[in-house]
Formats: C-alpha cells, structure tokens, sequence
C-alpha cells in the first residue's frame, strides 16, 4: 500500500477530518489506496496556537499525547488539484472549488501547489510502527 508521511499535529488533524486537503508543492498521479503515517517530527510551535490546541483537544489530543512514527489511516487518494489562486483567506483549485474555513486554516494553499482529496478515511484501531519516508512509499504492514 501507499503510505503518505505527515508531521504532526496535522496528520492527526487530517485524519480527523478538521480538514478536507492534505496540501502539498508537488503532485502525484496515483489514485487509490493511501494509508497516513505521522512522522517523528511535531511541530510544537503549531501545537501551542489556541486553535490547534482547541481543535485536538476536541478530539482528545495534547501535544504530548499526539502518536508519532505510526500509520494511523487509511484512505482513498481521489484527486490531486493545483491551486490556481490564493486570496489570504480562501483559495481556489483546479476545479473551480472554493478552500476556506478550517480547510484553508489548515493548509498551505501555495499558489501553483496542490491539494491532494482524500476519501473514505478509516482510523486504525491499533497504530503500526513504520519508519516514514519523504514522498509517497510502499509499506506491506498493513
């Protein structure tokens, strides 16, 4: 399976849907199949703002009780769309789709990046240690 790897505390949040994009500077043409794996890293600076804290602890989070070097989910990678234009408050894809809210809060919505749509996203019971990687990689443990 593919495995997509995450800092945190946006992969938590992802996963739990507080956002619909998972934003990235470069594009993939696979579709399918994607599990989300936080790496080691967190970002602590981010864990401290009053929203981000609101937004985990809404979900049971702290800083210090985030999973790092897991794969957490699973979902289904359905699309990839460039960012065409970025408002400072809201950004528009491809598609036409308008990005704002916590959607835009959330990501990075770089002109000329993309905004990768995940569906069907399924929090694993158990989380499975895995040494991340940059980019997209292949993991059997799932």
């Amino acid at each position: 399976m593919k495995v997509l790897s995450m800092i945190q505390p946006w992969a938590t949040l992802f996963v739990h849907r507080e956002n619909e994009f998972e934003t990235r500077s470069w594009k993939t043409n696979y579709r399918g199949q994607l599990a989300i794996h936080t790496s080691k890293k967190i970002d602590k600076a981010v864990c401290r703002h009053v929203a981000i804290r609101s937004l985990l602890g809404k979900h049971g989070y702290t800083e210090e009780t985030l999973p790092t070097g897991v794969i957490i989910a699973v979902g289904r990678l359905e699309n990839c769309l460039k960012i065409t234009e970025n408002n400072q408050t809201s950004a528009v894809l491809e598609n036409g789709k308008i990005v704002s809210g916590n959607d835009y809060f959330l990501g990075d919505f770089t002109v000329g990046g993309y905004a990768w749509e995940i569906h069907d996203m399924k929090i694993l019971n158990e989380c499975i240690p895995a040494k991340g990687q940059l980019g997209l990689w292949e993991t059997d443990l799932i």
